[in-house]
């Protein structure tokens, strides 16, 4: 029984779990190597380690409820399912574009990829493709930009390095946990989804699609 093995935790481990568990359902994800903005580079992350050292635990305890948790060593991303398919988040149309567009930069950049462990992109380069692959027609709206990177940065798919994000020169890194999100098969799923005409009066507020980010109701 999970609760048998919970209560052998010493009672900072208690509470580190409950905190831990919490994450878990509020982000979806929890990444291995996350960005420090005081070191300006990726660092373990503590709750990776503590989910990784007591993963079972975690597991039979999310179960009771309908979660599911995966573990993939290769791109250090853990993930949180819901074998119901409840509380999914629903992505509006532009934070489903820049979602789209995040991949593809992630896979065009993984594919250059030398000594540096993390993919990073900036705020121009998102807009500049999402206008070249005729997604929209002019920069979108800072108010746009800010919901829709927040929403994914909540969700642990992607860090700022920076601090505003309505500016182009600001750094983005790219976590994997985006190959989750966004899987080969759903490239053009989202693409012809991204393309579909918008009624103008719910630019903000259609709730477009169902990706793979579980949320807390």
């Amino acid at each position: 029984m999970w609760f048998d093995e919970y209560e052998q935790l010493t009672h900072t481990e208690k509470e580190q779990f409950i905190l831990t568990a919490n994450q878990l359902l509020s982000k979806t994800f929890i990444i291995r190597d996350k960005y420090s903005p005081k070191e300006k580079r990726l660092k373990l992350n503590p709750d990776y380690r503590f989910i990784e050292r007591h993963l079972e635990l975690f597991r039979r305890y999310l179960r009771l409820s309908g979660w599911e948790l995966e573990k993939d060593n290769n791109y250090g991303v853990i993930a949180l399912y819901n074998r119901f398919e409840l509380n999914r988040a629903h992505l509006n149309k532009r934070t489903t574009i820049i979602l789209y567009i995040l991949r593809l930069i992630y896979e065009e950049k993984r594919e250059k990829l030398t000594l540096k462990r993390e993919i990073t992109t900036n705020v121009g380069e998102v807009v500049g493709k999402m206008i070249n692959l005729g997604l929209i027609d002019k920069k979108p709206p800072n108010k746009d930009l800010i919901d829709a990177f927040r929403t994914l940065r909540r969700h642990q798919i992607i860090d700022y390095l920076g601090s505003d994000v309505t500016q182009p020169d600001t750094g983005i890194i790219i976590y994997p946990s985006i190959l989750f999100v966004v899987t080969n098969e759903k490239i053009t799923e989202i693409y012809e989804l991204a393309q579909a005409p918008q009624k103008e009066d719910e630019d903000n507020e259609d709730e477009l699609t169902e990706e793979e980010l579980e949320e807390e109701e």
